[in-house]
């Protein structure tokens, strides 16, 4: 499990053009959550958000986009922020730079047809943190800010015990980090034990949530 507190240490010197976390000058943290939307974990996750008075960023998969867009309107409408996951969740090493571009395209069409356009920050993440030079280079020309993290939970990880996906999240978790969930059927099972405790235990340190 030591890769999960180590990649945003080898990715700040491989990539030091993504963002990694947030400024550390004060007691906020900006959660966000991949692989959405997802038709019955993403409403529980905004109930959850709401009696916390947090704020997050939900990276989407276009394809998910294009199936529940209800639930996507509804997260924007909640006042959360939302970036681009690609269309079919492309791991960068093994797709090229072209075919990659055309995926992000695709995933951002959708994501401003159910938006209204208010997507204009133009944030993505890469599926699995994987990007090549060349996609991240090339997105960036195209205005795209790749937001990375400095807190993984691992709640997809079949292999760790919940217990687990808290420890990482509160072993690495401080003033402007940006930590990352999972909205989705894999991950729900440990995001429904685990975020309620991850907030419970910041809110009672005085932290505040946003998004990005």
């Amino acid at each position: 499990m030591a890769y999960f507190k180590n990649i945003s240490k080898l990715g700040r010197i491989l990539y030091p053009s993504l963002l990694w976390n947030m400024p550390r000058d004060s007691k906020t943290i900006y959660l966000s959550f991949d692989d959405g939307p997802h038709p019955e974990i993403t409403p529980w996750l905004l109930n959850l958000l709401n009696d916390h008075q947090a704020k997050a960023t939900f990276f989407c998969v276009g394809e998910n986009i294009h199936k529940f867009p209800e639930v996507f309107q509804q997260l924007i409408s909640e006042g959360h922020s939302f970036g681009n996951h690609t269309y079919n969740h492309l791991k960068g090493w093994k797709t090229s730079t072209t075919k990659y571009l055309e995926n992000v395209r695709e995933a951002e069409e959708i994501i401003s047809k159910f938006s209204g356009n208010t997507g204009s920050q133009k944030l993505f993440r890469p599926p699995y943190g994987k990007i090549t030079p060349s996609q991240a280079k090339a997105l960036q020309q195209l205005n795209y800010k790749i937001v990375m993290w400095d807190s993984l939970s691992a709640d997809f990880d079949p292999t760790i015990s919940a217990e687990q996906c808290y420890k990482n999240v509160i072993e690495n978790t401080k003033e402007g980090s940006i930590v990352v969930f999972h909205d989705s059927l894999k991950a729900s099972e440990k995001l429904r034990i685990v975020l309620p405790r991850v907030l419970e235990y910041y809110s009672k340190k005085g932290f505040s949530y946003k998004g990005l």
